[in-house]
């Protein structure tokens, strides 16, 4: 079964994945009241986001749902009032879009002055890469446009927002990113290869050089080491106002699994975790670890601190890639 579940997710930490989670944490017993915290979670109408967006609600935070499609995320918020007796708030969000991110965090900033904790939760993967599938605005490879780019421009944006609940509280604000024990699969040697993410000859002959699963695991593997790579960026250019961490939340039953074949989907739904066990990890980072716990660091399931791959804090790669997407946002 193991080498199985490796062939479907190269890479992954499996077997820490599929242990219990440690009784050290658990949300309903350890989450502290969240009175007058303000939240937003990505990918909040589905998997791990709703399920994280359903435990800080039940902790009396005000939650702000983002998601892309406003049906989606209306029925995700009535499922969420029935089950907790909350109301979560909708906010559009295309993270592929950069026209959508700006005004997601625009109406969000005209609601609310402080942001306490920012999930950067929202993904799309690409199992059978559409090579002709870009972000909306920028010639870019859609799973890096809407893991890395959207989520680095929308943190950007509501960095006076972060900085508010910090100089409300003198507490830092928290910036919590989603990333994956994927990122191994990103180019050996090299991390990021840059060519491989914009439309063009140069991504084409990349392409050429691959097998689809092999394009497609490197193309996701490079979106997930991004994600560690602007965490900690983030974390060491704003240390004190807000901490930053990544973390892989674990191998769960989401509905990403429904790209692949029935027979495989019903093989990970008798293996993997529910999904609600995917959020632990976040939560734990978002509402009950210490600052010091983990700021620039990189958490594993369940609610624990790990060690990413030395290529997650290469400083030449992080330079190099701020740069590419402060590049990418240029203009909006």
């Amino acid at each position: 079964m193991g080498n199985l579940l490796a062939k479907i997710a190269p890479n992954s930490e499996l077997s820490t994945d599929l242990l219990p989670p440690s009784s050290k944490f658990s949300p309903g017993r350890d989450i502290p009241d969240l009175s007058g915290k303000i939240a937003l979670v990505t990918g909040g109408n589905t998997g791990i986001g709703y399920h994280t967006v359903k435990e800080l609600l039940l902790k009396n935070a005000k939650v702000y749902l983002a998601a892309r499609s406003e049906a989606k995320g209306a029925e995700a918020i009535q499922k969420l009032k029935g089950e907790t007796g909350k109301t979560a708030i909708f906010v559009q969000l295309d993270l592929a879009d950069l026209n959508s991110v700006r005004r997601a965090a625009t109406h969000f900033l005209a609601q609310e002055s402080k942001l306490d904790i920012l999930f950067n939760n929202g993904l799309v993967v690409r199992f059978r890469p559409q090579y002709v599938v870009y972000s909306k605005c920028i010639n870019q490879d859609l799973q890096f446009g809407t893991n890395v780019t959207g989520h680095y421009f929308l943190t950007q944006l509501l960095l006076p927002a972060l900085t508010a609940s910090f100089e409300a509280c003198k507490i830092p604000a928290r910036v919590i990113n989603t990333s994956s024990s994927g990122y191994k699969n990103a180019v050996p040697g090299i991390g990021i290869e840059f060519t491989s993410l914009d439309g063009g000859p140069a991504r084409d002959a990349w392409l050429k050089k691959h097998s689809a699963s092999a394009a497609a695991w490197q193309l996701y593997g490079q979106s997930k080491l991004a994600n560690i790579i602007v965490s900690n960026h983030f974390a060491r250019t704003h240390s004190g106002v807000l901490i930053s961490c990544a973390l892989h939340p674990g191998s769960v039953r989401t509905d990403l699994q429904k790209q692949l074949s029935s027979g495989m989907q019903h093989l990970l739904d008798l293996t993997l975790p529910p999904a609600a066990m995917g959020a632990y990890t976040q939560l734990w980072a978002g509402t009950t670890a210490t600052p010091e716990q983990i700021n620039e660091q990189y958490l594993i399931p369940w609610a624990r601190v790990g060690k990413a791959a030395p290529m997650a804090s290469d400083r030449k790669l992080e330079t190099d890639t701020i740069a590419y997407l402060e590049q990418q946002i240029k203009g909006f």
